[in-house]
């Protein structure tokens, strides 16, 4: 059994407050169809959203990062088309607020995943380097296998982009999918 997880495609992080620009522009496309055609193959999908709240300074991510993704703002809603694909299949999707970097920590995620049988993670989203990343390595940790879109991942860090789809790779044995091989019949 398998499930996508969608992380953080926000307009925080795509356009707004802590934006990947172009590289999270791009992947749009392939983020929108992935989700619809997983929900629509009855497969678990997740929506792995980044929740903070206004002036918190408790939170570690205050001392790194601008505001961004603050509960009841535009900037915490789902980018471009995966807002409408989301909306079409929201009683099939699991809307899951995360306050991490990885989409297990102080969530219900493993539960969620260990009751319907979910060996393979999918995973997409931004940032390829820091929450996809630690997502991923939870899930590794965790004893998931683990495929990653490389069309469906963005940084606004180049180097850190790359840097993480070699450890995918090469650390996480995880199964990391070019652009276009699913339609090519390289992924089974």
């Amino acid at each position: 059994m398998r499930a996508l997880i969608v992380i953080d495609y926000t307009v925080d992080f795509v356009t707004g407050a802590l934006p990947c620009g172009e590289p999270g522009i791009a992947i749009e496309d392939r983020i929108s169809r992935l989700t619809g055609d997983f929900a629509e193959q009855g497969d678990f999908v997740v929506m792995a959203v980044d929740l903070h709240e206004r002036n918190d300074p408790w939170h570690p991510e205050s001392k790194l990062f601008l505001p961004h993704n603050i509960r009841g703002t535009d900037g915490r809603k789902l980018y471009g088309k995966l807002e409408q694909v989301y909306e079409q299949h929201k009683s099939s999707i699991y809307w899951m607020d995360k306050t991490r970097y990885s989409a297990f920590c102080g969530t219900d995620l493993e539960q969620r995943l260990r009751e319907r049988g979910i060996t393979e993670l999918h995973l997409v989203g931004v940032c390829t380097d820091i929450c996809v990343l630690h997502t991923a390595v939870d899930g590794y940790n965790k004893g998931f296998q683990l495929v990653v879109h490389e069309d469906a991942v963005a940084s606004f860090n180049p180097a850190g982009h790359e840097w993480a789809l070699g450890h995918f790779r090469g650390t996480l044995g995880a199964t990391v999918v070019a652009a276009g091989a699913e339609e090519n019949g390289s992924l089974e």
